[in-house]
């Protein structure tokens, strides 16, 4: 099967769960309109009832479609859930990598107390909570049941490892770090990852998130600084 201005999908319908037939489906070249369509109809329904509750056809009927009509924009509701995180994942994951990089660079010169442990964290978080509001409480609150639901565990796990990372450079480099176990270091990247993320849990406006984004730095930051021998 060739197409040149369209795409086609193959898929299995089940009829009354006995029948079987196979259904190829063409999308126009108009797609782009469609599509946001689609995902603005999606986002609105996760944002409403979460992945676990919300459903194909209730997403079709929000976009004026039918559920095989629907289907030539996803694969599955997952599909539709992910590829309203796509550009927010894809932003996050640059930054991080990127602050990995400045930090890495950091921590190989002979003075790294500033530039290895600024507040970048905070600053990724306060820029991707105004741009990407929806789509980070989609993120945080209505995940459950997707590739995501682990976020927050995984995001803390990821900053447990580079902390760690970090702590020896700085012990090679004379500092008097303080011995910290993994449960204790679990416990405060957990703490303070969770703090970051309440202004968007909690519907904060961008004035109070950018006073509680403030405060979080002022009462963090002293702690790690101390726990470092800074």
């Amino acid at each position: 099967l060739t197409l040149t201005k369209a795409y086609a999908m193959i898929r299995l319908v089940i009829i009354d769960n006995k029948s079987m037939i196979y259904e190829e489906m063409t999308v126009p070249e108009n797609k782009p309109a469609s599509h946001k369509r689609v995902l603005d109809a999606a986002k609105a329904e996760f944002l409403e009832k979460g992945f676990a509750k919300a459903s194909i056809r209730s997403i079709g009927e929000r976009a004026g479609m039918t559920s095989a009509g629907l289907y030539r924009h996803c694969t599955d509701k997952e599909d539709l859930f992910c590829q309203i995180l796509e550009p927010l994942m894809t932003e996050l994951n640059g930054y991080l990598h990127s602050h990995k990089e400045k930090s890495d660079h950091a921590l190989e010169g002979e003075n790294c107390r500033a530039e290895a442990f600024d507040n970048g964290t905070i600053t990724i978080f306060r820029s991707l909570s105004v741009r990407y509001r929806q789509e980070m409480k989609l993120l945080l609150c209505r995940a459950g049941g997707t590739r995501y639901e682990n976020f927050m565990d995984d995001l803390v796990k990821t900053e447990e490892t580079e902390m760690f990372r970090a702590f020896e450079a700085l012990r090679k480099q004379g500092y008097a770090i303080r011995e910290i176990s993994e449960k204790e270091m679990h416990m405060l990247l957990s703490a303070y990852m969770t703090a970051i993320m309440e202004p968007v849990i909690h519907d904060y406006t961008e004035e109070e998130t950018e006073t509680c984004f403030s405060t979080v730095l002022d009462f963090f930051m002293p702690g790690w600084m101390k726990i470092m021998g800074f």
